[in-house]
């Protein structure tokens, strides 16, 4: 067989034919990486739809890095399991409220990173004065969906502290991340059993923040109700009220804790990460009827706040996520204030600058023994009178099944199990026990 002059294994004859359709498998292949490359610039421009922080963004990481993250934020498969489904929206517009605290990144973020958008919604993130007024705007029905407390929809549920209101937690916002600041005159008093008479501040009553410092306390030998006083303070107002001596220290979030080290009137006695490590805070929930009336939406939405939470969990993006949620809109708060909080690296106002990578995370998965430890503690201090059906309660309110299906859909990592055992300064919780365990503390309400 005579070779064609070009070389190639083909007749002379057939020298056009075989040109032709190697031109067109190299066209078919400059093709297709045009469109990956428009995919992929597209998502990155949705993803962060604000040039300013989408020009830092590429700046800070490089275009192939910022594409090999998005790939692997939003795999293909999680991009069709998006395009599916998912039947039309019931609602476009939706109101969510968040208090401005770090643990409400995923929930805030969302917004200016584009997440909500990208799921077809229009969402507003409404700043709230504190948890009362959250309650309240959502049994008004005035917020779509909220940042809660975790405890909150539990006790909303069970109608503690207002009328009943079947509320339900979609995901957990945020684990560790809060800590025990003290007053800097206290730097000589860091054992426990110094703080008789102390003032401290919490949130809300139902709170992570109060079961927590009740049991740290009470672990140490003070009643919580007797030997130091504990008040409701929105978190805004914790580091005025340290400043002007109403309070001798608070267990709060952050960034409050790292706010008043920064304003030099407070130091980090303890991470709560030290009391339970992996402890949930807040949550992503809204109510029973929401979902039965808009079940497309709120599917929407979890997927969005799912996104956002897997983004803020690598810690290469911590700093970007600090310069998207400092502005006034969001948490109104010094970058480098949120810097130390999120990326774990931070002055202690002691002297010393710590390193605790750990310090703040984000897991998501609403844990059913989570609820079910916080019913404990709310039976312990008399928040809530009988037995309880903690069980069946902790199911209903924490939707851990639906948080399963939707991480799934979107390719991330789904956890076996649904009631993990726990350990809190050193004790272990088996949920299996509750009410054993809720008996068993010597110092708790008396009956």
């Amino acid at each position: 067989m005579l070779r064609c002059s070009c070389g190639q294994d083909h007749a002379p004859a057939d020298h056009a034919a075989s040109m032709a359709a190697t031109r067109s498998a190299s066209l078919a292949t400059e093709a297709e990486a045009l469109s990956r490359d428009f995919v992929e610039a597209s998502l990155i421009k949705a993803i962060f739809p604000v040039d300013s922080v989408r020009r830092r963004f590429l700046k800070a990481v490089g275009a192939n890095t910022a594409r090999a993250a998005i790939a692997s934020l939003l795999p293909v498969s999680a991009l069709q399991a998006m395009a599916q489904d998912k039947g039309a929206l019931e609602k476009k517009d939706i109101k969510i409220g968040f208090i401005p605290i770090t643990c409400a990144t995923p929930l805030i973020m969302a917004h200016p990173m584009g997440f909500y958008s990208q799921q077809g919604l229009n969402v507003e993130v409404v700043k709230t004065a504190g948890w009362a007024l959250i309650r309240d705007k959502m049994l008004n029905k005035e917020y779509d969906a909220t940042h809660f407390l975790s405890p909150m929809p539990l006790a909303m549920s069970l109608g503690l502290g207002s009328n009943p209101a079947p509320m339900q937690v979609a995901a957990i916002q945020n684990t560790n991340g809060q800590a025990i600041t003290l007053a800097l005159k206290h730097k000589d008093k860091r054992d426990p059993k110094d703080w008789k008479g102390f003032k401290f501040a919490v949130p809300f009553d139902y709170s992570m923040h109060n079961f927590l410092l009740r049991y740290y306390v009470a672990e140490h030998g003070l009643n919580p109700d007797t030997d130091i006083q504990i008040r409701v303070v929105p978190p805004p107002e914790m580091v005025a009220n340290l400043r002007a001596g109403n309070i001798d220290g608070y267990l709060g979030p952050d960034p409050f804790n790292q706010r008043a080290v920064y304003e030099e009137i407070g130091f980090i006695h303890l991470l709560t990460k030290d009391l339970w490590d992996g402890h949930p805070c807040c949550a992503f929930g809204t109510s029973a009827d929401f979902i039965q009336q808009n079940p497309n939406t709120f599917a929407a939405l979890y997927r969005a706040v799912l996104t956002s939470a897997a983004m803020a969990r690598k810690a290469e993006n911590r700093e970007l996520i600090a310069k998207t949620i400092a502005p006034a809109q969001y948490l109104n708060q010094p970058e480098i204030v949120l810097q130390q909080v999120l990326t774990g690296k931070f002055a202690d106002g002691l002297g010393k600058v710590q390193n605790v990578p750990n310090r703040a995370d984000f897991d998501p998965m609403p844990w059913q023994s989570m609820a079910v430890w916080m019913l404990t503690q709310m039976q312990r201090w008399g928040y809530l009178q009988g037995d309880v059906n903690y069980k069946q309660i902790a199911e209903k309110v924490f939707l851990l099944t639906d948080a399963k299906k939707q991480m799934a859909a979107l390719g991330q990592p789904v956890p076996e199990g649904s009631y993990p055992k726990f350990k809190i300064m050193g004790r272990e919780f088996d949920p299996a026990k509750a009410a054993d365990y809720a008996k068993s503390f010597k110092i708790r309400k008396a009956a």
